[in-house]
């Protein structure tokens, strides 16, 4: 089984463009906090969330559900309601955050993701239903638009 969001670099911690009050908080209220940017500073030109900001916040995401993942591996159980849980909520996450960011690429990159986590979610092996041509293309889509953002993903 090959779960291509689970390949990866490092977190790093970004303060460009951030608020004031985000930097406070810590870390891990911060990736639920930042799931969805309502700043109006990190909108773009057509009125819907940056790329960047985007990128930002499906990147914690992205992070959240490979240590989700990890976890389940690490219990001995990885069952199948695992892997559907953790498939459903970064489809829930990406859903909501592009839903955000108006046409733009990443937006789009995402809510198809979003789509191929679903059906592997509803699928009787979550986890081999993942590991499909269709769920890797969207994951490569939104690495190479979040890289044209400026921000390092992998999914």
């Amino acid at each position: 089984m090959a779960l291509t969001a689970c390949g990866g670099e490092e977190e790093t911690p970004t303060t460009a463009g951030s608020t004031p009050s985000a930097s406070t908080v810590p870390s891990s209220a911060a990736a639920s906090a930042s799931s969805v940017p309502s700043s109006s500073a990190a909108t773009d030109a057509k009125g819907g969330t940056s790329d960047k900001k985007l990128c930002e916040s499906a990147k914690k995401a992205g992070n959240d559900m490979k240590a989700q993942f990890v976890a389940a591996m690490q219990s001995g159980d990885p069952s199948p309601a695992a892997f559907k849980k953790i498939l459903t909520d970064l489809d829930e996450k990406l859903t909501t955050l592009a839903s955000t960011g108006g046409d733009s690429k990443v937006a789009a990159a995402l809510k198809q993701f979003g789509v191929e986590a679903s059906k592997a979610a509803a699928a009787a092996d979550p986890a081999d239903a993942a590991d499909n041509p269709a769920f890797e293309k969207a994951g490569a889509d939104i690495t190479a638009a979040c890289k044209a953002a400026g921000v390092n993903v992998n999914f």
